[in-house]
């Protein structure tokens, strides 16, 4: 009788079930493994055979069958390596009790019988609650919160031996009970390291931030060069809550797949690649596709400085991530989905020299020039920024007027204005990324408000996707003030936010 075993493949983020199947014969030696393996499952022919040897098994002259279901799935990476192994030493009858249905089994294994971790470890175990396993052997893993996953057993062992025993029911050691306490897994740092109480002026500025953390709206800054946009956006996560269990869980996996490592996953990730970064970095690629700077700062920022130097090819591949929450890569041999959504944040100057609008410096650029450079952000990107705001230098010689206020003042009410939209929607979901049609139904606008927008909207040329993103706006900002409906002067606030700057960058193509 063929012996079955659990196991987790990863395809992108998303896990799925994989039946490892064993079937040992007196026959031509020789070791197949099926499946659509890829070289990396391949070789764990040779370290499997290495591992049994511990056992005193000798699988010459046999023929040994492996089977990966489902066999239309690719399969890669040595995670099946302890699957494979267990399930040879069933069928070699080396194990008398049954296999639990309901366990799964994840980790590579070296020549001497260690169980040691692999790449994509932790969204296999995040994958295997979904699908209905209750009980898991992993190797150990310091960066891994086990006590982070809730409603899955994790068995964490050092060799393939203890697995055996712990199947025919020997006790736990020790080491495995010290792996459940919350002080073995390292705690990472909440607080950033910049303070908006740092920040000299720019009120307006900080109030358009504010309403962005609280509703996760994107924001384009444009200002000359030295005038505070890069520290306006850097000092921005300081302001936004913290991630929930989950989030911390999908953005440690995102990370773990990109072969990279986070010093705080408690907050919220903050991604800033410079211009001369590809596409594929951006996006995400490869011939294995791994996550990019979008996926890295999902449930974060992702800040684009001088973001019309960057590709105009680059930047219109933003527009299904910033509309859908998640990129679709596809390449020859695989096609996979990472989640990315992220608030977009973008700085630039009013023109290629900079100093467009100055009182200190004169401007050398031509209106070609200056049109020429605002094209290289779309129409269509244009659209799905929900706040445009110009900067000015501001005079650090004035006296200071009040004490400015910290980021952790606006960080309470940003994490209230969170709160009432968890509630209203039921889910943990801001204003930017509700359905539209969830906004109308919780929060209607009046005849009277609907024909201001309407309005504003045909003077300024505004699209339905602009209209929309004015009223979540309007909708966040009543949020802040505590309103169970969207106010007059929310809907006027969210206008200028969105008007403050375009008119005269409008203006100026229009000359042309």
């Amino acid at each position: 009788m063929t012996v079955k075993v659990t196991s987790v493949g990863l395809k992108g983020l998303e896990g799925y079930r994989v039946q490892v199947e064993v079937k040992i014969k007196t026959g031509t030696e020789s070791i197949v493994i099926v499946g659509l393996p890829d070289a990396s499952v391949k070789e764990s022919r040779e370290r499997v055979v290495a591992a049994l040897s511990h056992f005193d098994v000798d699988v010459t002259d046999q023929k040994v069958v492996i089977n990966l279901s489902p066999s239309e799935q690719k399969k890669n990476g040595p995670l099946f390596d302890l699957a494979i192994a267990i399930a040879a030493l069933k069928e070699l009858h080396m194990i008398k009790s049954a296999i639990p249905t309901n366990a799964a089994f994840i980790g590579a294994l070296s020549l001497d019988g260690m169980v040691v971790k692999a790449e994509g470890m932790l969204p296999a175990l995040i994958s295997a609650k979904g699908l209905g396993i209750k009980k898991i052997y992993l190797p150990y893993d310091p960066t891994i919160p086990i006590h982070m996953l809730e409603g899955l057993e994790c068995i964490v062992i050092q060799h393939i031996e203890e697995v055996v025993q712990h199947l025919e029911g020997q006790e736990l050691l020790p080491f495995h009970q010290s792996l459940s306490s919350n002080d073995q897994i390292p705690l990472f740092a909440d607080q950033p390291q910049k303070d908006f109480r740092h920040v000299i002026g720019h009120e307006q500025a900080k109030r358009a931030l504010e309403i962005a953390a609280a509703g996760e709206h994107n924001l384009l800054m444009s200002g000359p060069p030295g005038c505070g946009k890069s520290l306006l956006a850097e000092t921005f996560p300081s302001i936004l809550p913290t991630l929930t269990n989950q989030a911390q869980l999908e953005v440690m996996s995102l990370y773990q797949l990109a072969g990279e490592r986070s010093s705080q996953h408690q907050n919220a990730p903050y991604r800033n690649p410079h211009h001369s970064a590809s596409s594929v970095a951006i996006i995400g690629g490869g011939s294995s596709p791994r996550p990019g700077e979008i996926s890295l700062a999902h449930r974060g920022v992702l800040f684009l400085d001088e973001i019309a130097e960057f590709t105009k090819k680059t930047i219109d591949m933003l527009r299904q991530p910033l509309e859908t929450g998640q990129v679709t890569i596809s390449r020859a041999h695989s096609t996979v989905t990472y989640p990315s959504s992220f608030i977009l944040i973008g700085a630039m100057n009013p023109c290629p020299c900079g100093f467009l609008g100055s009182h200190d410096y004169y401007c050398t650029c031509s209106p070609k020039q200056i049109q020429a450079y605002r094209n290289r952000l779309s129409g269509p990107i244009f659209d799905r920024l929900d706040i445009l705001l110009s900067l000015k230098s501001i005079n650090l010689d004035q006296p200071a007027s009040n004490v400015q206020e910290s980021s952790c003042d606006i960080r309470t009410r940003v994490e209230k204005a969170r709160q009432l939209q968890y509630q209203r929607y039921q889910t943990e979901i801001s204003n930017a990324k509700v359905p539209f049609e969830v906004i109308t139904h919780t929060s209607p606008l009046t005849s009277d408000q609907q024909n201001m927008v309407s309005n504003v909207a045909a003077k300024q040329n505004w699209s339905n996707r602009v209209q929309i993103k004015i009223i979540k706006l309007a909708r966040t900002i009543s949020d802040l003030d505590g309103e169970d409906k969207i106010t007059d002067a929310a809907i006027w606030e969210a206008m200028t936010l969105r008007r403050r700057g375009l008119p005269k960058l409008q203006s100026i193509a229009r000359e042309t």
